[in-house]
């Protein structure tokens, strides 16, 4: 997914001529601290809510007000990791998206990042979650999912981490069933450390209670 696929058609940009406290009403109604300033469809930069509240007069046109503007932005046809990327290093509520002649596009917001990386890693979809710890070097992508796709189940999303202080990856994978266990005894029989797991418990109990169910309505026959 590209950045100009994301772009938010609720947001519209300030304008120089606009007053610093239509800035922060408009930041109110929308929910972000940041809102992207274009004159002409040209990209002046970014403001900030704090900047503004420390102004005497809110009232006067930001072309007029010493405000410090940062310039932040994604090209159109980036993909969605930049945009991710950005906002993540630069602590940005909103992405501004340029075309190559350095043209204002549209923005991209907070919630609209959110939701797309919960579509990336398919947090919205029912299933388990494990969570392995192993050396760099062990780590196969190829032959995780050969041993969860050997205990009929299929891999929903991949995260890599590296935590803190630490020579060790953290591999966390999302997968397609609740009832993790046989996954979990293969992993252990490669010798995989399964650092946590993590299932929908009210799930995985209807998914007992159905085992059971049938169980006993076998059993009557």
């Amino acid at each position: 997914m590209r950045a100009k696929d994301l772009i938010s058609s609720l947001l519209m940009p300030l304008k120089p001529t606009d007053s610093a406290s239509l800035a922060l009403n408009w930041m109110e109604d929308i929910g972000v601290i940041h809102l992207p300033v274009v004159d002409n469809g040209n990209y002046i930069g970014i403001i900030k809510n704090s900047d503004i509240y420390s102004l005497d007069n809110t009232e006067q046109p930001l072309e007029k007000l010493k405000l410090p503007f940062i310039r932040p932005y994604v090209f159109n046809d980036q993909h969605f990791f930049e945009v991710l990327r950005l906002a993540a290093t630069e602590n940005l509520t909103v992405v501004p998206v340029l075309d190559h002649h350095n043209i204002y596009k549209g923005s991209i917001t907070q919630s609209e990042i959110i939701q797309t990386m919960a579509n990336y890693t398919s947090v919205t979809q029912p299933g388990g979650i494990i969570v392995l710890e192993l050396n760099s070097n062990q780590y196969s992508l190829g032959e995780i999912a050969r041993i969860i796709e050997g205990n009929d189940a299929k891999v929903l999303s991949v995260a890599v981490t590296s935590p803190a202080n630490s020579s060790k990856l953290e591999i966390t994978v999302k997968v397609n069933v609740m009832d993790l266990s046989s996954i979990m005894q293969t992993f252990n029989r490669y010798d995989y450390i399964v650092k946590a797991s993590f299932a929908e418990e009210s799930r995985y109990d209807a998914l007992l209670n159905e085992r059971y169910e049938s169980l006993m309505k076998f059993l009557d026959t």
